[in-house]
């Protein structure tokens, strides 16, 4: 088994980074539709619907292609057509998750152009952000409404998070995440 890291950006190009992959891939790389492999991406965004559409089209044409993603943040998560867009990935059988902080390390580490000596310098996302956008991609997948709200001051390059769930993100979305968010208190058992 070969693993090969492939670096591409969306720089200087009007596609989106999911649409220039998919472009450079079947053309630079002479990736024919027999090739069996799995392709584990890292995008700083979720695919927008167009993408999503454009990522569906391409696995169709390569059944042999295993497709994990793993993103930073979601693209206008609020949006239904992005959210259908990822509802479709997932259904056509691509895996998308959020970063955590060890993925988001080797993403930085691998992929991303910083200054010589400027490696210790990563972004740091709390914790709690990823346990929030984890929580709306469960929204999302199992068409629930959003639960998410974002709002930045770039003033302050502040970013607030607010959460407005409803009865059926309690009774749908799995205990274990509700937990990780501290959104529920685990039972406690009185003797």
């Amino acid at each position: 088994m070969s693993r090969k890291i492939w670096r591409s950006s969306g720089k200087n190009t009007t596609n989106h980074v999911e649409v220039n992959f998919i472009e450079k891939l079947t053309s630079e790389r002479r990736f024919h539709s027999s090739v069996s492999c799995s392709v584990t991406w890292f995008l700083s965004w979720s695919p927008c619907w167009e993408c999503s559409q454009a990522i569906r089209e391409f696995l169709s044409q390569h059944p042999g292609v295993t497709l994990v993603i793993y993103v930073a943040r979601l693209f206008w998560h609020t949006d239904q057509q992005n959210r259908q867009g990822l509802r479709d990935l997932v259904n056509s059988g691509v895996t998308i998750q959020i970063m955590r902080a060890s993925e988001y390390y080797h993403c930085w580490r691998n992929f991303v152009n910083y200054p010589p000596g400027e490696e210790a310098h990563w972004p740091r996302y709390p914790p709690l952000w990823m346990m929030l956008y984890a929580l709306e991609l469960h929204c999302i997948i199992l068409s629930l409404p959003p639960c998410l709200k974002i709002s930045r001051r770039w003033q302050n390059h502040l970013t607030f998070f607010r959460l407005h769930l409803q009865n059926c993100h309690y009774q749908t979305i799995p205990p274990h995440i509700l937990l990780a968010t501290g959104l529920i208190q685990p039972p406690v058992t009185w003797r």
